[in-house]
């Protein structure tokens, strides 16, 4: 870390879970990684003037704020991040990259296409850095596992099963949420939980998708919502299978109405000579299968010299899921500093978001494979600090 400079002035745009799960990211990634640039953390920005105050205080921020624009006119604000409703990313986005702030938005990228592709244009024109949260890229394990694939050591790879489950609208009496509007969300499990599921798909192959064939479901048709019943419109669950360039194939399913599910992430690898397994509830374990006559193994990734491991604890000491945010924002202070672009970039986030569109249109005519030759990237690397 640089002693003499002055901190990077932090702005977190949203005040809800996401906003918290960033807000202590900020607040100790100094204390674990002493290679970054030290942050201040300025202010917490939220609609709601009595909330957003009392965040701002346990959060840790120095001032809150219910006016974005004038935050990021702000001289004193360097880094802006974004956890607000999808509806909210690609206006914001934009205007953060105009006024020269550096910029991490959460996942999905934006609402649609059509807005993804404004940002990754804007963030092309920027002076400053621009990066897209898929958190789990940080998850020790997942980019062990990324590594031991690039390294051939499962062989050439032949399928991907991948599942993202939860539970939490399981009941038909859950309330309504701006997550299962189309005009505030974009869509439902599909862009929620779907879009964590493509971009791990892109980041352990290396592959670009080429094709799609997908579903959507919608369970529960109707929310309660503040003033009686409200229509959902999007979906509860999403299947789809998509083509990737290398020759594999890979399967996605999606769900918040998985009953018994609290938050699964769950990855299987099937190559050649060996695969990989991994699940997001054990999310410091690796199940790895060397040969194809190999017993599955039980591989804790805790090591110091595992992928984002150098900062932490001793080996055996487990991690937790917002562990993962505070290597998200190490990675773009580091490449802040370097003056070189971080991932996954917005130009990752705008490939995940073909993907989702394709399978919303597959969905549309009856899984209809929707083909996309060219409209894909190879994921950039992911710093395995």
């Amino acid at each position: 870390m640089s002693g003499s400079r002055a901190p990077l002035g932090v702005a977190v745009l949203g005040t809800a879970f996401m906003g918290r799960a960033h807000s202590a990211a900020w607040r100790n990634v100094g204390a674990v990684f002493d290679d970054v640039p030290a942050v201040a953390m300025r202010v917490l920005c939220g609609a709601d003037p009595a909330r957003t105050e009392r965040a701002a205080r346990s959060l840790g921020w120095q001032e809150a704020s219910t006016d974005w624009r004038a935050v990021l006119e702000r001289d004193d604000i360097d880094v802006v991040d974004i956890c607000t409703p999808g509806h909210l990313h690609a206006e914001m986005a934009i205007a953060a990259l105009e006024a020269g702030k550096h910029v991490l938005i959460e996942k999905p990228l934006a609402l649609d296409l059509e807005q993804a592709e404004r940002m990754v244009a804007a963030a092309e024109r920027a002076s400053g850095a621009s990066m897209v949260g898929f958190n789990y890229r940080r998850v020790p394990a997942l980019a062990l596992a990324r590594e031991l694939i690039a390294a051939g050591r499962i062989g050439r790879v032949r399928s991907i099963r991948a599942a993202y489950l939860q539970d939490w609208l399981a009941d038909p009496a859950a309330p309504m949420t701006w997550r299962l509007r189309a005009e505030t969300a974009g869509s439902g499990a599909l862009g929620d939980l779907g879009s964590h599921v493509v971009d791990q798909i892109r980041a352990l192959t290396g592959s670009a998708v080429v094709g799609v064939r997908g579903a959507l479901r919608t369970f529960e048709p109707e929310r309660r919502g503040s003033d009686g019943p409200e229509r959902v419109t999007v979906d509860d669950a999403a299947w789809a299978l998509l083509d990737l360039d290398g020759g594999a194939t890979a399967s996605l399913e999606v769900s918040r109405v998985a009953v018994g599910r609290k938050n699964a992430l769950q990855l299987e690898v099937h190559g050649t000579d060996g695969a990989l397994a991994f699940d997001l509830e054990r999310l410091n374990e690796l199940t790895v299968t060397q040969g194809r006559d190999g017993w599955p193994a039980r591989l804790l990734v805790t090591e110091a010299e595992h992928p984002h491991l150098s900062g932490w604890w001793p080996p055996g000491h487990a991690l937790g899921w917002d562990s993962t945010f505070v290597m998200q924002a190490a990675e773009l202070l580091r490449a802040i500093e370097r003056g070189t672009p971080p991932s996954p970039s917005f130009a990752d986030g705008l490939a995940v978001q073909r993907v989702l569109d394709a399978i919303e249109r597959s969905a549309a005519v009856d899984g209809a494979r929707i083909g996309l030759p060219g409209h894909d990237e190879t994921p950039t690397e992911t710093s395995q600090r």
